[in-house]
């Protein structure tokens, strides 16, 4: 078996996490090739209904390669579960809540259970009466739905307690709910609610008000879920939207979720209104619907022309049919779980190494030609995956509810999968391939290695491989600027550097927040879910940026917006450009599962401080890793 070509940060992902095998006494037994066979086997016995004990080798063998070439990877749970007991392998999950306690408390029992097995879940709080509502049954008052988000995170903490996967949860509350302004400050207590992330349902109504300054109405729950029962008050929706992006700058929350859109858009309307989304929020999902991910390696798909389309093309098909796959071998955590996940048949396949796609085509990442490459990208992939998911449903047959979808509607004849492509952050399984997670432009070009083992703790200057390539070819590196860069986090204000090699790498904080929100938007508009990316902004960002943020891609057609102001937090675990980076950085750091969490805690294992990239805490001072989902 060829060995695969692994870099240490991603044998560290490997080994010190669940992805390999390990025996009873918790020695690993499996090598990477290992797991990557592994993998490629259990999926591909889905094949044989279809085409024999042939189609399953022929398939295995095409699965393997993807993987180990690292050109397309999997989400984190089919990675380490495809092919044991715990056979778990999506990784998005959402849930319903009603109006009772019988099913409050039947949804916290299911999400406990989804949380154990390394899922993360999505939670609608908008049907809940408002707090100080009067109880007929009981003549009391109701308690409100914060009261109930406080329950349900502290089961999350009680399950993080005895777990190496922290639990992630995602609340959504629709702007129109009574509650909106206890919701939105509900995370003003630093990490108070620190297993969710929280974003607001804003609805079209909603929005319009805000652009012509009116007012807007509050309205009690409607007896059916998702829908709006009677007037409460009218208050400013400008008011309302000032409230939430001063949160967002001083906290990072609440992110915020377009309803209508995402519901007008969905190809399964007719099934029920989507509430929430997945925790990353790029799966807005109905209750009991799970979504499994993967994401193809844009880095991987060059040749000396440039794109090469044809791989492209074959890893998209691919992508399809394995995630495809994996729907009929998961073993899912919930009956009704297994059951909507078979009747929608979503799929998310995404990408990631956007920003060494664009590093390598030598084009800025905040550039219109990323933004056009970007744009055809997206409709390249969205195009394919859909043919690819029609021509398996000639075979297989169509996702059983089919019929009186958006794609029965619009006249297709077939369709595998109700949903195929989306964009995930890839927090962990970016690692493991050695690219840029999910769209997002590199986070650093540097970063400072300690190795725990030397007792006078010498720390080295790690340097972007591609950036140190291009200064030695250019004829301008020296161990001086590596130092300078290692300071300030980037390039733009050193001297030396020609003007052209800035654009191309510059990285997060030199970008605009307007050049993050419309790379968002070039990508949603060919993307059957959502989008997932953190619009990072500078400490000096004011929440007059934010708003304006938010309403580029309200106006842009996104179907979400996430937002971290750098040092929103009172204690951030990593500053760049402050002279005090003393840990690496994976190409890319960004919030808790992509939605403003950071712990305020060290590595257990060296001390050192812990990054946070996408779902993942990270200390590649001495290799511990603890992740979410990926």
């Amino acid at each position: 078996m060829k060995k695969i070509k692994l870099t240490d940060n991603a044998l560290t992902v490997l080994t010190k996490r669940d992805y390999l095998k390990r025996d009873k006494d918790g020695r690993v037994t499996e090598t990477p090739e290992q797991m990557f066979r592994r993998v490629s086997q259990a999926i591909a016995a889905a094949e044989k209904p279809y085409g024999g004990v042939k189609a399953v080798k022929d398939w295995a063998a095409k699965f393997y390669d993807a993987m180990s070439n690292l050109e397309f990877l999997p989400n984190s749970p089919t990675l380490m579960h495809a092919g044991t007991k715990f056979n778990q392998l999506s990784a998005c999950f959402v849930l319903p809540l009603e109006d009772n306690l019988a099913s409050i408390f039947k949804t916290m029992e299911e999400a406990a259970t989804i949380a154990r097995t390394g899922g993360g879940v999505g939670i609608p709080l908008s049907n809940l009466r408002a707090r100080g509502t009067k109880v007929k049954s009981t003549g009391g008052v109701t308690s409100g739905p914060i009261s109930f988000l406080q329950l349900f995170n502290q089961m999350a903490n009680v399950i993080n307690e005895g777990s190496s996967r922290r639990v992630a949860m995602m609340a959504v509350m629709n702007v129109h709910h009574p509650d909106i302004m206890d919701f939105i400050f509900a995370k003003g207590v630093e990490e108070e609610i620190k297993n969710f992330n929280i974003s607001v349902g804003a609805t079209d109504v909603f929005m319009k008000a805000v652009l012509a300054n009116k007012d807007y109405e509050l309205r009690s729950p409607g007896h059916t879920p998702g829908e709006l029962g009677e007037v409460v008050k009218k208050i400013s929706a400008r008011r309302v939207m000032d409230m939430i992006t001063f949160q967002a700058w001083k906290t990072a929350d609440p992110g915020m979720v377009f309803l209508d859109r995402m519901n007008q858009q969905s190809p399964v309307n007719h099934l029920g209104l989507i509430e929430t989304t997945n925790p990353c929020g790029e799966q807005p999902l109905l209750a009991y619907e799970s979504c499994n991910l993967g994401s193809i390696n844009l880095a991987k798909c060059l040749n000396v022309k440039g794109i090469n389309w044809e791989k492209t093309e074959a890893l998209v098909r691919l992508g399809v049919r394995f995630l495809d796959d994996v729907i009929d071998i998961c073993s899912y955590p919930l009956p009704e779980i297994d059951a909507m996940s078979k009747k929608t048949r979503k799929i998310g396949l995404g990408v990631m190494g956007l920003a060494d796609l664009l590093v390598l085509l030598k084009i800025p990442y905040a550039s219109n030609e990323a933004l056009k490459l970007s744009e055809r990208l997206a409709k390249f992939i969205q195009n394919i995956a859909r043919d690819e998911s029609k021509s398996l449903a000639q075979v297989r047959g169509s996702f059983p509810a089919f019929k009186g979808s958006l794609w029965d509607r619009q006249g297709f004849k077939a369709m595998r999968n109700s949903t195929v492509n989306t964009v995930a952050p890839t927090g962990t399984i970016s690692i493991i391939a050695n690219c840029s997670s999910g769209i997002e432009p590199l986070f650093a070009l540097t970063y400072v290695r300690k190795n725990i083992l030397d007792v006078n703790n010498t720390e080295l200057i790690e340097v972007n491989q591609k950036f140190e390539k291009t200064a030695k070819e250019n004829q301008f590196y020296s161990k001086e600027l590596m130092r300078q860069v290692s300071v300030s986090g980037g390039i733009d204000g050193l001297p030396g550097v020609p003007k052209d090699i800035k654009e191309i790498f510059k990285v997060s904080h030199e970008i605009g927040w307007d050049g993050h929100v419309k790379m968002q938007a070039a990508w949603q508009k060919h993307i059957d879910a959502a989008v997932s990316k953190t619009i990072n902004l500078v400490s000096s960002a004011t929440p007059d940026d934010i708003r304006e943020a938010y309403l580029l891609a309200y106006e842009t057609g996104c179907k979400g917006i996430t937002v971290y102001r750098d040092g929103s937090k009172t204690k951030q675990v990593l500053n760049v450009g402050l002279g005090i980076i003393r840990q690496p950085i994976i190409d890319d750091q960004r919030k808790w599962v992509g939605n403003g969490h950071r712990e305020e805690e060290l590595c257990p294992e060296c001390g050192g401080e812990l990054t946070f990239k996408e779902g993942c805490a990270n200390c590649l001072a001495c290799g511990y890793s603890r992740c979410l989902i990926s």
